[in-house]
């Protein structure tokens, strides 16, 4: 029985890694790929933990965890194919995609209800991951998303037109949203829809022909030099060849696509709504205030208000003012195009300082990060006004630079802007970590301090724990921790802490070196980061490896010290610490009897925190007589609420960490 439930846990691990592989998702179902992704890898250490726990499984949890298996791969089948599959098949079937992201949910829903998480020996921590990712399972099961039938209905229109010029705009505007815009994406999109044709896991003969018969316009207007787009404006446009001869040339007709469906108005700032539909800034930002939920075209329920710049279109509407003679909206003047609309904060021009950032001229670009690294500092509406105009990921690309002050500017920057929890999404999105981790390795010593500090901003967010731990911070932020400031160890033990409330990063800080500097610091004179050294031991303590790291230092001794004379926060967390050592270990128990302990945990017990008095029962219980035998205890993790909330300042540092 037990080799049976090994194999079904290596099988889960093993679909988790699988599906974690899986990158590039196709436009199409972009979102709900990398939210269903973000949901099963978080499933993974509990996997990781049953395989090393020495307790039973209930038939009950063995039946959830079966359930679990069947969904995981029906994930990795839909997960796969979103990567790997034709984006135009995707858009055909996109109503039946949708649904079995519907069952999928339902399924997870199902099995993570017969999974007795909290009655399983794993540390309290992972067991609160587990109930956060089984509660959005319940709550997308309950939120019935409605299907977006506009790409669809595009797509269809075209394949229906018989006129090859007609639909020049139509493709135009479809390869864009495909995100088929060059000879290599059209190549991947062939060969993608070859691959699935052959392919037995999807039935994709019965639109076969329609496949191909798209595919072919796509490839004609691909592979075709492009007409001007003047011509095939004209061509489009609602009024008649004869109507349109009799305008005035500086007086063109404005093409539907060009106008806000609320305004009617040629649009000069236009962005995408969570439903894929272009609106003008300022109507739809209207709509919503007027406490609107749903889109104004198609009416669909909204699950977000967020709306992101269309600078496809933007460019589009720019070149077709220029060609007619159109005066182009301000954003366009001598700016680059599809930039947000211009903004004043503080009585500073938004859009100077973001063209600035864009030149290419090093004291333009070190002026203005340093000027929006100081609008967003102690300003949550400037934060707010400065990611709608679109900073964020000329900031993100700065982080690159050889300018060691503009780095540091746009580094800061960010660091502020993340105290917003929509900023830290929008950063995220921006493929942000690869930069970030750039400054933390090779900046300046302010700047790889900063860049730690965001990383603990971005880590509040559970989803972001996984991401920015497999990129590769943890080891930068060992490093730092090892010949920071005083300031830079703390943002870095402040990020460290957050990375290792996720179980799979607690491997990866133990074999970069973490314990061995964490001791250091506990045993430094004066012992001024002795609260956050601890927490983040209490963690890697309830961890196998993280005992075995501990074996080769004087372990007992220091922690019964500090239980003796540390502060209440200190005294609470070593007794956390000795309830993992002493589990299961005789020289343990004995060398803390010895040492005095039971007085300090029974003066603990009556007088200490709330959970120093837990863990001080909890390890009072396993001490007993010191030459008896001890079976390994039942460990609680529990994280310090203290820590977990440190002070967001550590994060924004402007106040703090500016020098």
């Amino acid at each position: 029985m037990e080799e049976d439930n090994a194999l079904l846990l290596n099988n889960l691990i093993d679909t988790v890694n699988e599906i974690s592989a899986f990158s590039d998702y196709k436009c199409v179902f972009k979102r709900q790929c990398r939210d269903l992704s973000r949901k099963l890898k978080l499933l993974a250490p509990l996997f990781d933990e049953l395989t090393e726990t020495r307790g039973e499984i209930s038939e009950e949890t063995v039946k959830g965890l079966v359930f679990l298996r069947e969904a995981l791969e029906s994930a990795k089948e839909l997960l796969g194919m979103c990567s790997r599959g034709s984006k135009i098949f995707l858009v055909l079937q996109s109503e039946k995609v949708r649904n079995k992201f519907q069952e999928l949910t339902v399924q997870f829903e199902h099995a993570l209800n017969l999974v007795s998480y909290d009655r399983l020996d794993i540390p309290d921590e992972l067991k609160e991951q587990i109930k956060l990712v089984h509660t959005q399972f319940g709550k997308a099961k309950e939120r019935i998303e409605a299907h977006d039938l506009q790409l669809y209905e595009d797509l269809l229109f075209m394949y229906n037109q018989s006129n090859d010029v007609d639909t020049q705009v139509g493709l135009s505007i479809l390869c864009e949203k495909l995100e088929l815009m060059s000879i290599e994406q059209f190549k991947e999109e062939s060969l993608a829809m070859d691959q699935m044709v052959a392919s037995s896991g999807w039935d994709v003969e019965p639109n076969r022909d329609k496949m191909s018969l798209i595919l072919k316009k796509f490839e004609d207007y691909v592979r075709a030099p492009k007409l001007n787009i003047n011509i095939l404006l004209r061509e489009n446009c609602s009024c008649s060849n004869q109507a349109w001869a009799n305008q005035s040339p500086k007086s063109p007709v404005v093409p539907d696509d060009f106008r806000c469906p609320i305004s009617l108005e040629l649009m000069k700032d236009p962005v995408i709504i969570c439903t894929g539909q272009t609106y003008e800034r300022a109507c739809i930002k209207k709509w919503f205030e007027a406490g609107h939920a749903s889109c104004p075209k198609t009416r669909q329920k909204l699950l977000s208000t967020i709306f992101t710049p269309n600078y496809a279109l933007s460019s589009i509407i720019a070149r077709w003012c220029e060609e007619n003679g159109v005066e182009p909206p301000k954003r366009f003047g001598n700016s680059w195009p599809g930039r947000p609309t211009a903004c004043s904060i503080e009585g500073v021009d938004i859009d100077a300082l973001l063209s600035k950032l864009t030149t290419g001229n090093i004291e333009d670009q070190q002026a203005a990060a340093g000027e929006l690294r100081l609008l967003a500092k102690n300003n949550s509406n400037n934060r707010m006004s400065i990611a709608e105009a679109g900073a964020i990921p000329l900031l993100v690309d700065l982080l690159s630079t050889p300018d060691t002050i503009t780095q540091e500017h746009a580094i800061t920057a960010l660091l502020n802007l993340s105290i917003c929890e929509d900023n830290k999404r929008t950063i995220m999105s921006s493929s942000s970590v690869p930069g970030i981790l750039h400054v933390l390795k090779n900046g300046s010593m302010q700047a790889r301090e900063n860049a730690a500090a965001t990383i603990f901003s971005l880590t509040i967010l559970d989803e972001y724990k996984v991401t920015i731990g497999a990129l590769g911070a943890i080891p930068l932020l060992v490093t730092l921790l090892g010949e920071g400031s005083p300031r830079g160890k703390k943002d870095s033990a402040a990020a460290l802490f957050n990375l290792c409330i996720y179980q799979g990063n607690k491997v990866r800080a133990i074999r970069a070196g973490l314990v061995p500097l964490l001791m250091a610091v506990l045993k430094e004179p004066g012992r001024e980061m002795v609260d956050e050294a601890l927490a983040i031991v209490a963690m890697l303590a309830s961890h196998s490896e993280g005992k075995v790291a501990m074996g080769s230092f004087e372990t007992v001794p220091l922690f019964v010290e500090l239980v003796r004379s540390g502060s209440p926060k200190s005294k609470e967390n070593a007794t956390a610490v000795l309830l993992h050592l002493c589990g299961g270990d005789q020289g343990c128990i004995s060398e803390a009897w010895s040492l005095g302990v039971v007085d300090l945990l029974l003066d603990l017990a009556e007088n200490g925190t709330e959970r120093g008095k837990r863990k001080a029962e909890q390890l009072l219980q396993i001490l007993g007589n010191p030459w008896e035998q001890h079976e390994e205890p039942e460990v609680r993790i529990e994280v310090p609420t203290e820590v977990q909330t440190l002070s967001i300042q550590l994060a924004v540092t402007d106040g703090v960490n500016d020098s």
